[in-house]
């Protein structure tokens, strides 16, 4: 499902694809509803008593009464999709009573899926081959490779960063794809303190990092928990190798603290 879903998203990206708004803000492509149309299609006939999250399909709320729920974003990374930089993934997450317990992330320009399963391992899928997936054992801060975005760079991340003494960064476009560079060791350590990502956002990415020894918490330290009725992760990301990650997360809190963020009422 996931490998035909991305096949949809390269045929499109091979051509020239048509750009429309959602929000002033959020893009949406022919590619995204292309590939929501395939996997909400194929989780509905196949898992007909879970319930459903897709960014592309209205939700009506009735996820809120299952324990299973699937999560999916069928175009991470469309502002990457339509700059041409080939850093977009397919994403599925599934989480049972609100945990993550199978996050699936595809990208279709590399034909590499990262495959997390908390408690089971992690795994990455290219050219025929598996090859098991482990976070870094980088325990300083400052000697941590951050992965950051390619387009923009947010004042508060640069305080942080500012904080810890990290000196290296990897950019990079989707969410979904910097944390599995984390998982693949080519980077060590994310932070998103502002409004933005949705439960589509980090829920596969989440059940993968867990699942190859990492973490992924709000920027308080706090664990997510998804299908629930407001879709933000209004505390902001901080996803690490989970060597210092406590340590991190005082920095980060400190600096949105400083910055006029509670951790009760998040970013606005």
């Amino acid at each position: 499902m996931i490998y035909r879903a991305g096949d949809r998203v390269a045929a499109l990206y091979a051509r020239e694809t048509a750009v429309e708004w959602k929000t002033p803000d959020e893009p949406v492509t022919a590619a995204d509803r292309a590939s929501n149309e395939l996997i909400v299609e194929t989780l509905r006939s196949t898992f007909p008593h879970d319930g459903l999250l897709s960014e592309e399909t209205a939700d009506d709320g009735s996820r809120l009464r299952y324990r299973r729920v699937w999560i999916v974003d069928p175009l991470d990374g469309t502002r990457d999709f339509i700059d041409r930089t080939g850093e977009f993934v397919v994403m599925i997450g599934l989480v049972i009573d609100g945990g993550p317990v199978l996050g699936l992330v595809y990208q279709p320009t590399a034909r590499r899926l990262f495959v997390g399963q908390p408690g089971a391992g992690a795994w990455m899928e290219q050219d025929g081959k598996r090859v098991p997936l482990r976070v870094s054992n980088v325990s300083d801060p400052a000697r941590m490779r951050l992965v950051v975005s390619r387009t923009h760079r947010s004042p508060l991340t640069e305080a942080v960063r500012s904080a810890l003494g990290i000196r290296e960064d990897r950019p990079c476009g989707s969410v979904g794809l910097k944390v599995s560079l984390l998982a693949t060791q080519e980077a060590d350590l994310y932070i998103h303190p502002s409004l933005g990502c949705k439960e589509w956002d980090v829920c596969a990415p989440d059940a993968l990092l867990r699942a190859a020894g990492g973490r992924m918490t709000d920027c308080w330290g706090r664990p997510f928990r998804y299908n629930q009725p407001d879709v933000y992760a209004r505390w902001g990301v901080v996803a690490s190798n989970d060597r210092a990650h406590s340590r991190i997360i005082g920095h980060v809190a400190a600096v949105c603290e400083s910055a006029d963020v509670s951790p009760r009422v998040g970013f606005r």
